[in-house]
């Protein structure tokens, strides 16, 4: 996971550099983040940027579609797991499958990917204080975690995490209410 972040990270810096270097800070649609990569990639910067386009889905799909279906088959108490037969775990599997063809659908309509992709980031950054309340709770509590509860540095980490989590969706409502004004 580390390698993983690492590499996103330089793939960000690295592209930040490259479109400020050249001009390109507002960027809206597909077709302008790939014309932003001609100064990297010359005239085969749509096909780059069309290749991690899909390179990014065929990572991205099945690992959304299954968390999406363990989720749901375990809140369900269904059997869940690539280890299970298909006619053992059907709805599991039938989760799978309508997950990957709700996203085939959503990427095929009018949606505009740059636009679902920075909002998909906004609803998952406000909603991530609660969730990090919950488990923060969960985590410390005895009866929940038995020896494993967390305690002392990690306990204190884990609050203040969830602390500048909240501090950043509020500054980011702040701020965005601050043109409203």
């Amino acid at each position: 996971m580390t390698f993983s972040n690492l590499v996103a990270l330089a793939i960000m810096v690295t592209t930040a550099a490259v479109l400020h270097a050249n001009g390109a800070t507002d960027i809206q649609t597909s077709a302008q983040a790939a014309e932003a990569l001609r100064p990297l990639a010359g005239p085969f910067s749509a096909t780059v940027f069309a290749l991690g386009v899909i390179g990014t889905g065929l990572l991205a799909v099945p690992v959304l579609a299954g968390s999406a279906a363990y989720a749901v088959g375990e809140a369900r108490r269904w059997p869940v797991g690539f280890g299970r037969r298909l006619l053992e775990a059907r709805a599991f599997y039938g989760t799978i499958a309508l997950a990957t063809l709700v996203g085939m659908a959503v990427s095929l309509g009018a949606v505009d990917p740059i636009r679902a992709l920075y909002w998909s980031a906004v609803v998952n950054g406000v909603i991530a204080v609660p969730i990090m309340v919950v488990m923060m709770l969960a985590a410390a509590r005895v009866d929940v975690m038995g020896a494993f509860a967390v305690r002392g540095w990690l306990k204190l980490l884990g609050w203040v995490a969830t602390a500048c989590m909240l501090l950043a969706v509020l500054a980011m409502l702040a701020t965005a209410a601050l043109p409203l004004i």
